[in-house]
């Protein structure tokens, strides 16, 4: 989240999309209803009438994967009916800039594209330079080759008509949500956007978001109170695992993976660290070797010394173009190239897409560790059906761990919040802590390379490992080397600071390693006290910021950009919510994304998009791997022939999987029915933890699939019946739930059906509580960060027993 859950109540207008939060997010409604209660209007955009729609005083529905498209047409109405902001365009994004006359887009396809290789050259999606390295800029927005002007190029394709006959949504309905929220780009307004799974996860999914970022930076959102993006993360701390590196293409606190073709930090600092000419950029990317080399300190400790590049060496490396996500993980083992895998706090055989896929490559490991609460899928696989444990090598090891309550430590929100949790009770019989088995595997790791050696064992015996009291793990420690320390006596700005001193705020990070910090954005968070433990209620700006609650990354900031919420001068652009002013010669309110005076002060004034070399928010990104715009491409599977905007029916870029198990079938009159997932509140992810509760099963005891009576009808299915669902991979059964809340879509003048079921059970327990709903989804993905493709897929429905 740019912003934070409490902030929700500051909107004028909240867009609810690709997300059930009344049902999945529950709380977060309780925000979202205080700022119903001061006049502000909810939207929800949805292929099923929910919990959501329910509360909301606009509902749309739409068919699933065409989520560019419905946001596309509401660019273009910004552009046709002049909602944007034009003071914030022109001032903090790069709508000016005058764009390389060598970038094109034709057909659905930008400059560059490689079809060999499916993927582009980016040479092109560049800006023109003046002498001073600067972008040219026209701010009169007039400029044929402006930003600006480009993208209202772009989207002045999608009509209303156009956009309707992709999504199946009535024209009256996008004009009403168009209407609504684009009303937010006036003074005093702010509109937000709430998303989750139900954005992410396609092969448009980044694009998606970047699309709603489009709409924010028009409407001039970014910044203020009641605007922003903000995803409603799938597990409450989603955002820490991420922020702490969970994902293989980055280190903790955002710092790329370094690549087998970087030998050295010297090079790693010279690659991965953005330049600017502009004096009004603050470019904080800049700092990364401070960050890099003080990680290392962290890593490594007193064995990591400038001589030997401070450790850099012993990282893990990746190969150049290669991708280590989810489903190339899955793949290699699927091609038995991978021989174990722990599967720690996760159900793969449940959660993964195509997950016939998953478990057959499970078969194919020589040992699996199931660190987990409860038995499931992925621990017993071998037993699972159509599998034979007579052919099956595979050894699987159970470790029993504690749940959430039975340790301590900190999780960080959807909002940025870290904020700590104590232990409630110690855990049943032999479970242990997940801190506790790691320091019990890597002890023992460390043990036989002390005595055994091996081929590289520096990493090994060289990591700092000061986490351990008593002979169990410290969350404290931890806690605290995330913050970091000053790892000798050093002078800054004429202030002493004594080695094995908390570093006081990542400002003060330094990359001749004098410094350690397990993650910079959490530097600060953990000094003379432990910052996210407070439980302060006071709330100086009334805006909800409540400062001394818990704390923020980064340096307690509860707003991300938040000086763009001001003008020119530093005076704010909705003074009815003011977060942040320039007043007496200082910046008053929330903490500031930086202490430079405002831009009207040429020499000392910096741009609010610190985290961007040039300081402005990205209309034209030219960063991701499927173009600067985002673009409306088709599903994998579809229902139709063809894209409607161009000639290329699915993204041209998406991942393809080429295995025997790596099937699909687009618009295939076996499969001719749109099918999505979601979640029950009654279950959390693939039921692991809530499957074995009685009273949550006795809520939601099966699998379901819920149909429109339309659909029912001609299928000749009655409510409560059991169904089989297919797919081209795979089968489930499911309870019939025929209900008004799926309507059929008109889609190119077509009737198009859509059903929906959730992917919470699996076939361990309860045993007839059906099987996993991955069973059905296509091995394909989001290409920048290849998130499977879990929410638009086509299958088939026939009432079991049936034909």
């Amino acid at each position: 989240m740019t912003n934070h859950w409490i902030d929700l109540r500051n909107s004028d207008c909240v867009l609810i999309m690709g997300s059930n939060a009344a049902e999945n997010h529950p709380i977060s409604f309780k925000w979202v209803t205080k700022a119903q209660e001061k006049g502000a209007t909810l939207i929800h955009v949805d292929p099923r009438f929910t919990r959501t729609s329910s509360k909301a005083d606009i509902y749309a529905p739409l068919r699933s994967g065409t989520d560019i498209a419905f946001l596309g047409g509401m660019i273009n109405y910004i552009m046709e009916r002049k909602r944007w902001f034009p003071e914030y365009v022109v001032n903090y994004t790069n709508a000016a800039n005058i764009l390389s006359d060598k970038f094109k887009f034709e057909d659905g396809l930008f400059s560059g594209y490689d079809a060999k290789k499916r993927s582009y050259d980016k040479a092109t999606w560049v800006f023109e330079m003046d002498g001073a390295g600067l972008p040219k800029r026209d701010e009169s927005l007039n400029d044929p080759r402006c930003v600006f002007q480009q993208l209202k190029k772009h989207y002045s394709r999608y009509t209303l008509d156009k956009v309707s006959a992709i999504t199946g949504t009535p024209v009256n309905d996008l004009i009403k949500v168009y209407d609504a929220y684009t009303r937010t780009g006036q003074i005093d307004k702010s509109g937000t956007i709430m998303y989750a799974m139900g954005w992410t996860q396609h092969t448009v999914g980044v694009q998606n978001i970047r699309a709603m970022c489009i709409v924010q930076l028009l409407l001039g959102n970014m910044g203020m109170a009641g605007g922003g993006v903000n995803a409603l993360r799938g597990e409450s701390n989603v955002q820490g695992s991420t922020d702490a590196g969970l994902l293989f293409h980055i280190l903790p606190g955002y710092l790329p993976t370094p690549p087998a073709s970087v030998p050295n930090l010297a090079v790693y600092n010279e690659k991965f660290t953005p330049k600017t000419k502009d004096p009004q950029s603050a470019n904080w990317w800049g700092n990364r070797p401070k960050y890099i080399v003080s990680l290392l300190k962290s890593f490594f400790g007193e064995a990591a010394t400038k001589e030997n590049d401070f450790g850099y060496g012993w990282l893990p490396k990746i190969d150049d173009g290669k991708a280590y996500t989810w489903l190339d993980i899955f793949d290699a083992m699927y091609d038995g190239k991978i021989k174990g895998f722990f599967s720690w706090g996760q159900n793969p055989a449940c959660s993964g897409a195509n997950s016939n896929k998953t478990r057959k490559a499970l078969a194919k490991l020589d040992w699996l560790v199931n660190v987990n609460l409860f038995d499931n899928e992925t621990g017993s696989f071998w037993k699972g059906p159509g599998m034979d444990p007579k052919k099956i090598k595979t050894e699987v090891f159970f470790l029993p761990c504690v749940a959430s309550v039975e340790k301590e430590g900190s999780l960080s929100n959807s909002g940025r919040w870290m904020q700590w949790r104590y232990k409630a009770a110690d855990g049943p019989g032999k479970c242990l802590p997940d801190g506790d088995i790691m320091v019990k595997l890597f002890e023992k790791i460390r043990a036989l390379y002390e005595k055994d050696g091996g081929a590289f064992p520096e990493p090994i015996k060289n990591l700092r490992w000061d986490y351990v009291k008593g002979g169990h793990f410290d969350p404290h420690a931890v806690a605290k080397l995330i913050n970091g320390y000053f790892e000798r006596d050093v002078e800054i700005g004429g202030k002493q600071y004594k080695k094995g001193d908390p570093v006081p705020g990542f400002a003060l990070l330094q990359a001749d390693g004098s410094t350690s910090s397990g993650n910079w954005i959490y530097c600060q968070s953990y000094g003379a006290k432990n910052l996210s433990a407070r439980r302060g209620k006071t709330d100086p700006t009334g805006m909800g910021l409540y400062p001394e609650w818990a704390w923020a990354w980064p340096v307690n900031r509860r707003i991300i950009y938040n000086r763009a919420s001001v003008d020119i001068y530093g005076r704010p652009l909705a003074p009815n919510k003011n977060i942040l002013e320039w007043k007496g010669g200082k910046w008053v309110g929330d903490v500031p994304d930086g202490p430079w005076p405002p831009m009207a002060d040429k020499k000392n004034g910096k741009l609010p998009f610190i985290m961007r070399a040039d300081g402005v928010g990205a209309l034209f990104g030219p960063g991701l791997a499927d173009g600067p715009f985002p673009e409306h491409y088709e599903p994998l599977e579809c229902p139709v022939e063809k894209n409607l905007m161009s000639g290329q029916r699915m993204s041209p870029v998406a991942p393809v999987y080429k295995g025997d198990a790596d099937v699909f079938a687009s618009c295939d009159p076996r499969y001719p029915i749109v099918c999505t997932t979601y979640r029950v509140t009654e279950h959390w992810q693939t039921g692991v933890m809530t499957r074995w509760q009685p009273w949550l099963l006795e809520a939601q005891p099966q699998n379901f699939l819920e149909m429109s009576e339309e659909l029912a009808k001609l299928k000749g299915i009655k409510n409560g019946e059991k169904v089989i669902v297919s797919s081209v991979r795979g089968q489930i059964e499911c309870v019939a739930v025929v209900t008004k809340r799926f309507k059929p879509f008109t889609v190119q003048g077509q009737t198009v059906h859509e059903v929906g079921t959730t992917w919470h059970f699996g076939w361990v327990h309860p045993k007839d509580g059906g099987d996993s709903a991955n069973l059905l989804t296509p091995s394909t993905g989001d290409p920048n960060t290849r998130i499977p493709e879990s929410k638009a897929f086509m299958v088939n429905v026939v009432k079991k027993g049936g034909k």
